[in-house]
């Protein structure tokens, strides 16, 4: 049994090792290059005790705002903030004719807090043109905007999620933070994701989310997800449920994103969201299982001699080093410790499901889980 269980792991590493290698050579990327055709842009960044990330990031947006071909607004809603938040932003908005903040209102029954700032928001927008979702800790290049909208008029595609470059710093931020960039590159045949209408072949990062206006409309906006926890990958759902067609992109050149800073962080980041991200508990209990299967095990068993267990090894941190090279990331030495980053995950999993249930969860002074 133990042999089989072995053999089986390291049958499923190698097999994401050969779905990595296709979706590193077929990655689409935002290229460098002339501008796309002029139309409307909308910067639309959500900002909830942001303080210390308010001017890098408007500074930054404005820089590629400045290289758009045709009309742009950015609009920033402060999600009633207590740090200081609001006051610098409406500093910079007198000083910025280009800035619009808005000040947002609580959630209403049924709502989330991102979704319900981000509806907001959106409801400032053209009804055509490109709209642009950002997060208040992403540092975008100077010619992000225009690289990203170039792709998805290139393409044809409705929704492109540049994936940024995910800044790690700490020894726990290094275990786990790769492992975003590696779900997705690891499992998912990207070209057949971007023309299916399936929901499960969705991965999108609501850090930096660029979409076409019209069908952002008639896939219902965010208010078709008000109520998800991991409302990214559900908004690029509600895409394809409309007849619309996204997919997640190489963003790196292009953005960066230091989400946590330290153990805490980390923890009380994934706290909020993992319990939700398999759609159930049983389904949370098999994709930890699985995940321990094909890169938990085959390592426990190379130590013991196993050479099966070694190509199962090798195969994971052959996919992780792969990955890190693609999307930016670090390509030695932490990959070698890709058992460890699973367990650190099964981990965090299982803290974010226990607080979920016991109903202690809470982010950023709000209760998660749960509508009002």
């Amino acid at each position: 049994m133990w042999a089989w269980a072995v053999r089986l792991g390291t049958t499923i590493a190698v097999g994401s090792l050969v779905q990595t290698v296709h979706n590193a050579h077929v990655l689409r990327r935002p290229a460098r290059g002339p501008s796309p055709a002029p139309e409307p842009l909308t910067v639309l960044i959500p900002m909830r005790d942001e303080i210390d990330n308010v001017t890098d990031c408007l500074n930054s947006v404005l820089a590629a705002v400045d290289r758009w071909p045709g009309p742009a607004r950015v609009v920033v809603l402060d999600d009633e903030s207590s740090d200081g938040t609001s006051q610098l932003l409406h500093q910079i908005g007198r000083a910025e004719d280009s800035v619009e903040i808005l000040t947002g209102d609580p959630p209403p029954n049924g709502w989330h807090g991102k979704p319900w700032a981000c509806h907001q928001m959106s409801r400032m927008a053209a009804d055509d043109g490109v709209m642009i979702f950002l997060d208040a800790d992403v540092r975008v290049e100077p010619d992000a905007f225009t690289a990203s909208a170039a792709l998805l008029r290139e393409t044809g595609l409705d929704l492109v999620s540049p994936y940024p470059r995910q800044v790690t710093r700490g020894p726990v931020e290094r275990l786990v933070q790769p492992l975003l960039q590696w779900s997705w590159m690891s499992t998912l045949p990207l070209r057949l994701a971007e023309r299916s209408a399936r929901p499960s072949m969705s991965a999108a990062n609501g850090q930096f989310l660029v979409v076409d206006g019209s069908a952002y409309r008639r896939a219902g906006g965010h208010e078709a997800v008000r109520s998800d926890i991991l409302e990214d990958i559900a908004i690029l759902r509600a895409f394809k449920r409309s007849g619309a067609r996204g997919v997640v992109v190489e963003g790196s050149a292009i953005a960066t994103c230091m989400m946590y800073d330290g153990w805490r962080e980390v923890r009380d980041g994934y706290r909020k969201s993992l319990w939700s991200a398999f759609g159930s508990l049983p389904g949370t209990v098999a994709v930890t299982a699985l995940l321990h299967l094909a890169y938990v095990l085959p390592p426990i068993a190379m130590m013991t001699g196993s050479r099966v267990g070694l190509v199962g090894y090798l195969a994971a941190v052959t996919s992780r080093m792969i990955t890190a090279q693609t999307t930016g990331g670090r390509r030695w030495p932490d990959p070698i410790v890709h058992p460890l980053s699973i367990v650190a995950f099964a981990a965090l999993t299982a803290d974010s499901v226990v607080a979920q249930r016991s109903g202690t969860l809470t982010w950023r002074g709000r209760v998660v889980g749960e509508t009002r």
